[in-house]
């Protein structure tokens, strides 16, 4: 049986060369024992998935894919663009969606993290009319919210297009609805999502690495480096494992209750390590999975 590769990031000055961002976790890999691919980040963001992969098929076989976030419908054109080259992602396209944005993985989670309520929304559009945001407002219920999409929120914006003091002040809700969409633009992932603020306490997140359901790793969250709380797992693992994914993480933070909350899950491959950390045991515990 072949064993798992991984496709990383190409560093767009230096084609055959990793990113610079993933040249350590590359060389990490590598001395676990992985096969490096390098793919086009820039074209398959573009629409040419073909040209992405066309290193891929020289070296054929399952593959983790590791780098920037992908658009779930661009990770559905490189699953079959490697296809063609008779290469396959050890995560699928529709893993990758499940675990990547929040309405694939919340009713999994819904014991463990914040109230949520969501509307699709394409990239780019306006922002939702009143009665689109009064009706998410009071399917939420009342209290403060943030506003993010599928994937990401503007937190480093906190005021001006995150957090909502209470989410039944209809002004305020659309001022930070407008603003939000207005400099996610195109990025936008999926649609608009409301969701129930919980206060944690300020000792950072652990972000807790799954691979087909076991924890293999816990880190610092990229945002709160040098802070590595000790999350409870064993709901967490359980609905991991429900979830089915095979490499995710869960971003979890301690509340000011004393009960541990899930704050986001992520598809694993395009989690962010803590700066400084190359990943090896990481690539590791990937590689000695099934394939």
């Amino acid at each position: 049986m072949t064993r798992p590769g991984f496709l990383f990031c190409q560093d767009p000055l230096r084609p055959r060369h990793p990113d610079p961002h993933f040249a350590r976790e590359a060389a990490a890999a590598r001395r676990a024992g992985g096969r490096i691919v390098l793919v086009d980040h820039d074209a398959l963001l573009a629409g040419d998935a073909e040209s992405a992969v066309g290193r891929a098929g020289r070296d054929p076989g399952p593959y983790w894919y590791r780098g920037w976030m992908i658009p779930s419908a661009r990770y559905d054109c490189l699953e079959h663009a490697l296809l063609a080259r008779g290469c396959s992602l050890l995560t699928n396209a529709a893993a990758y969606r499940t675990a990547h944005e929040l309405p694939g993985w919340y009713e999994t989670f819904a014991a463990l993290t914040p109230r949520s309520v969501w509307q699709a929304l394409p990239a780019g559009s306006a922002p939702p009319e009143p009665a689109l945001r009064a009706g998410l407002a009071s399917a939420l219920g009342s209290g403060p919210c943030i506003v993010k999409d599928y994937v990401k929120s503007r937190k480093h914006e906190w005021h001006e297009a995150c957090f909502v003091p209470q989410a039944e002040d209809a002004g305020r809700l659309a001022e930070v609805v407008g603003r939000f969409t207005e400099l996610q633009g195109d990025f936008l992932a999926g649609g608009l999502v409301l969701r129930a603020y919980e206060r944690f306490v300020p000792d950072g997140e652990a972000r807790v690495w799954w691979v087909d359901g076991e924890a293999v790793r816990v880190t610092a969250h990229p945002d709160t480096p040098g802070l590595v709380p000790e999350p409870a797992l064993d709901a967490v693992g359980e609905a991991v494992r429900t979830l089915g994914c095979r490499w995710v993480t869960t971003d979890m933070a301690l509340r000011e209750d004393g009960v541990w909350r899930v704050v986001e899950v992520g598809d694993g491959q395009v989690s962010g390590l803590p700066e400084g950390d190359d990943g090896e045991d990481l690539f590791a515990a990937l590689l000695g999975g099934r394939s």
